[in-house]
C-alpha cells in the first residue's frame, strides 16, 4: 500500500460522532497508469471533486474526523461497489474505462491483472480504514454519522443535493438538519434529485448504528467559472473560495449544535 495512499486528519478539539469522507478529491495518478491515460486526460481529470481537501480544512477543528482520497477516481473509484464488471462503466464500475461524457480516458487500456492489482492496491486498504474509523468511533459514542463530501457540475442546477438513498441511509430529523443548516446560509438544496447517494453512503448508511449522508456542492459555489471553462485543473485561490468556506463553516457549525 503506498504510504500517501489517504490523508487522516483527526479532530484537534473535543471529538464528535462525525467522519467526513472525500473518495474523489484525491488528484495523484502514479506514473504507471498515467503514462496510459491520453495527455488530454491526465490535464484535466474531468469531474473530480477538485480542492474539496482545502475547502474543508476547518472540520477538525470542529472536531470532525476526515478521511480524504489522495489518488485520482481514474485510478479506481472508491466510490463503487467491487462488483463485475471492475472495468466499465464510468458510473458503476471500480475502474472506469471513460468519462461521464465517454470521452476516451487511456492510450493503453488496464488489462484485468492491472485492474485487481489497483484494487488491491487503492480501494480496500482505502475500505479497511474506513470501516476502522467508523468501529473505532461507533465504541466511544455508540452512533456514527458519515457525511460523504462531493462536487459536480451538470444534471442539477440547485447549489446543494443531499444524498440519504430516498430515506434509507440516515434518519428524516437528520436530513432535514442538514437541510436546513445549509438553507440558512442561503444555498438553494435538494433532497435525493439525481445524486441520492453513492455506493459509500449506501453501504455504510445500511449497517447499525451508521447515519450516513451524501452532501454534493455545486463547483459554481466555489470555484470561479472562467477557472471551469478551461481544459486543466482548476485552481481555487480567491474571494469566492473565501466566501464558500466561510458559509460551509457556519452550516457545519449549525449541524454540529443539533447533534451534540
Amino acid at each position: 500500500m503506498p504510504n500517501d495512499l489517504f490523508t487522516l486528519l483527526p479532530p484537534t478539539t473535543t471529538p464528535t460522532p462525525i467522519i467526513a469522507n472525500l473518495p474523489h478529491s484525491g488528484l495523484k495518478v502514479p506514473t504507471d497508469v498515467a503514462k496510459t491515460f491520453t495527455p488530454e486526460h491526465l490535464s484535466s481529470l474531468p469531474n473530480s471533486d477538485w480542492h474539496l481537501q482545502p475547502l474543508y480544512r476547518f472540520l477538525p477543528e470542529l472536531g470532525v474526523t476526515v478521511l480524504q482520497a489522495n489518488y485520482s477516481r481514474y485510478v479506481v473509484d472508491l466510490n463503487r461497489s467491487l462488483k463485475p464488471p471492475f472495468f466499465g462503466s464510468f458510473w458503476s464500475s471500480v475502474v472506469p474505462e471513460q468519462t461521464a461524457f465517454k470521452k476516451p480516458i487511456y492510450l493503453e487500456k488496464p488489462s484485468s491483472e492491472d485492474v485487481r492489482s489497483r484494487i488491491e492496491t487503492y480501494y480496500t486498504p482505502y475500505h479497511q480504514q474506513l470501516t476502522n474509523l467508523l468501529n473505532q468511533t461507533i465504541s466511544r459514542f455508540g452512533q456514527v454519522y458519515l457525511f460523504d463530501l462531493h462536487s459536480f457540475m451538470g444534471l442539477i442546477t440547485e447549489d446543494i443535493c443531499l444524498g440519504n438513498a430516498d430515506g434509507k441511509t440516515c434518519s428524516e430529523p437528520l436530513l432535514q438538519q442538514v437541510n436546513n443548516s445549509f438553507t440558512e446560509q442561503a444555498y438553494q438544496v435538494v433532497n435525493n434529485k439525481v445524486f441520492s447517494g453513492g455506493y459509500i453512503t449506501r453501504h455504510y448508511g445500511q449497517q447499525p448504528d451508521v447515519e450516513a449522508l451524501q452532501i454534493e456542492l455545486r463547483y459554481t459555489n466555489y470555484l470561479a467559472q472562467d477557472q471551469l471553462e478551461r481544459t486543466q485543473i482548476p485552481t481555487y485561490q480567491g474571494p469566492q473560495f473565501d466566501l464558500a468556506q466561510k458559509k460551509l463553516k457556519a452550516a457545519f457549525h449549525s449541524i454540529l449544535a443539533s447533534i451534540s
